[in-house]
């Protein structure tokens, strides 16, 4: 008989009965999925502190405990009490001391209770502190091409929300779970000497109310994922009207109102179906609640009729009736704090999606090759193409040139004709879409990210702004190193910062911006780009790329700037991009971008006699400066 194919015999599989006593497929799933991601937060907790897993287990096993403690002393003391009452005979001091024994109990109940609520603050802000670190670390080797995806923003905004909250929520319900478990089988072995019946109907009444928590946990976390885009809307139009470098835009063309309406579009729309869900959720709860209600009025009325009948001492009908109680509300717990482990696991789901992101800005050798630093290098771009993530139009569409050793070379080009973006490629933030970038005559995806990174001193077009001292602001280029006052000081005399800072009272140790400190100063605009540009020249590197070094300057400080590049010809290779063509007139070569391509390529004087693309641009910049039209700001 000829053996089905694999795809017949999957299919025969996949349509075989379930037999009794055999899991679903789907259930071991779930069950593996939540297991593994309680496992990755415990071990989260135990990377940030192992003695506190410890301490969390006595306190969980000392709680579970305590209930059935505190019943059977409150039974002793009725059924005791009631003894005295019929009794005259019996000396009243023993039930004193079972009074006694309560307000010890109670004592120490409060106490514990107390140390674990302290014990579980320090845990959560160990743990919150831990995982943003491991975000802040994972965020330093994600790939650039990222943050051009919304996809990413939603990974990373709902990783960084439940940095502080859900490991630790997970961690605290996991440890009432055991609690409430060791509660439940204390009363279960009391209500069950009495009433088999009893113990049975305070499970299955239960059931229901676990179906409803586990269904709407998981609707409440997919609802909120689909609607991370509306979260993050809400966030940026709320923090738009407070932005302190908005306020006088916002102001001056009174926007408060448009964003605010914005926020609230957003927010109706990510409302209006949690609404609903919610009330869905409540009515099934109510109606759940409404059957176990029902089933603990009869099991109520049933041990009294007990304590009627003299089956009973009344004490014993509180500690009965008690365990019932106790029994439901640790079930309901139970399913409570199962949903909320799942809930928060499944949250949780997002953080280990974002750490576990793998770069693909790597050497593609097993070990990076070392740049040789200090050296004169050579840089050639070999039929470059690229396109954006997401975006099919290429931006580069086959640009080829060389860069040689100790050059100074100025990009130039309208808009959009790729300026940046060989920047980036050069220095390795993307990948190109294809061809092949060198350095030294070898594959630039051959070395050390981290050491390819340390050979260059970069100044972008959106340079950062940091609520640090001016010093430290300069040092960033190299902050690795020992910082270097003379280094800090030669570096904000070339960028011209220099001017500005030594009216500082505190020099170069001023705290610069008013977030930490009332004191701070707050700079121009273009002042902010002199430090930018003395960054730069601070930075111990072969290749100096400036993509727009000064955009913010007028003329007198943007000549000074391009002053300093050709005193740094002689020891460096210098890459800049300048809209204003008279700066690139310094430059040993210019490099004209059009079209994705490099459609010139010499000197400021060999491009003027082309009489091309770049010549035109040249004399249309230059028609333009008669007197009166360019002014120093």
């Amino acid at each position: 008989m000829q053996q089905p194919r694999d795809g017949a015999q999957e299919k025969n599989r996949v349509r075989r009965p379930t037999t009794i006593g055999e899991v679903p497929a789907f259930v071991k799933e779930w069950l593996l999925t939540v297991s593994f991601r309680l496992r990755y937060t415990f071990l989260l907790v135990w990377e940030t502190k192992k003695l506190l897993l410890f301490v969390m287990l006595f306190f969980s096993v000392f709680d579970g405990l305590m209930p059935v403690v505190g019943s059977l002393i409150s039974a002793a003391i009725i059924n005791r009490l009631s003894e005295v009452v019929s009794n005259k005979d019996l000396a009243f001091s023993s039930v004193v001391f079972f009074l006694v024994l309560q307000f010890v109990y109670t004592f120490v109940r409060s106490t514990v209770s107390r140390i674990y609520n302290a014990v579980l603050s320090v845990t959560g802000e160990l743990v919150s502190n831990h995982i943003k670190l491991k975000i802040m670390a994972k965020a330093k080797e994600i790939d650039m091409v990222c943050y051009d995806s919304s996809d990413f923003y939603a990974s990373m905004e709902n990783a960084s929300r439940e940095a502080g909250s859900r490991p630790i929520q997970v961690m605290s319900s996991s440890f009432s779970v055991l609690s409430y478990l060791i509660s439940i089988v204390s009363y279960v072995i009391v209500v069950f000497s009495v009433s088999q019946v009893a113990s049975l109907l305070i499970v299955v009444v239960s059931i229901p109310i676990a179906v409803v928590n586990f269904v709407f946990r998981r609707k409440n976390v997919n609802y909120l994922n689909r609607h991370s885009k509306n979260r993050r809307k809400m966030d940026y139009f709320s923090s738009v009207v407070v932005d302190k470098d908005l306020a006088k835009e916002i102001r001056i063309f009174d926007l408060s109102d448009y964003f605010c309406s914005l926020y609230e579009e957003s927010f109706d729309e990510y409302y209006k179906g949690l609404k609903r869900l919610k009330i869905q959720e409540n009515v099934w709860s109510v109606l759940a609640s409404l059957l176990s209600t029902v089933v603990y009025c009869l099991l109520y009325i049933m041990f009294a009729r007990g304590v009627y009948d003299g089956l009973y001492a009344v004490g014993n009908f509180v500690l009965y009736t008690g365990a019932i109680t106790s029994i439901g509300d640790g079930i309901s717990s139970v399913i409570s704090s199962t949903s909320s482990i799942y809930e928060n696991t499944l949250f949780i789901n997002n953080l280990i999606q974002f750490l576990e992101m793998k770069p693909t800005i790597v050497p593609s050798g097993e070990k990076g090759v070392m740049v040789r630093k200090h050296q004169p290098h050579t840089i050639d771009f070999r039929d470059v193409r690229f396109s954006y993530p997401g975006n099919n139009a290429e931006v580069l569409k086959g640009a080829s040139f060389t860069i040689r050793p100790n050059e100074t070379i100025a990009i130039v080009g309208l808009n959009g004709a790729g300026k940046t973006t060989i920047i980036k490629l050069l220095m390795r933030l993307y990948d190109p879409t294809s061809g092949v970038i060198l350095l030294d005559g070898r594959d630039i995806r051959e070395y050390d990210v981290n050491d390819l990174y340390s050979m260059y001193g970069v100044i972008f077009q959106d340079f950062g702004k940091y609520a640090i001292s001016v010093g430290e602001n300069i040092r960033l280029s190299d902050i690795g190193s020992v910082p270097d006052e003379g280094r800090v000081v030669a570096a904000a005399v070339q960028s011209g910062a220099s001017a500005y800072v030594s009216a500082f009272a505190s020099g170069y140790d001023t705290q610069l911006m008013r977030y930490f400190d009332t004191d701070g100063k707050e700079l121009s605009l273009g002042q902010w780009q002199k430090l930018a540009v003395a960054r730069a020249f601070y930075s111990d590197s072969d290749v100096l790329i400036l993509d727009e070094p000064t955009a913010s300057l007028d003329p007198r400080a943007e000549q000074e700037i391009f002053n300093q590049f050709a005193d740094l010809k002689e020891s460096k290779t210098c890459v800049f991009i300048s809209h204003r063509l008279s700066s690139a007139t310094i430059a040993d070569r210019i490099l004209v971008l059009k079209d994705g391509v490099v459609a010139e390529s010499g000197s400021h004087r060999e491009l003027m006699e082309l009489n091309g693309e770049y010549a035109q641009l040249f004399k249309l910049q230059a028609s333009r400066y008669v007197e009166g039209t360019e002014t120093t700001k």
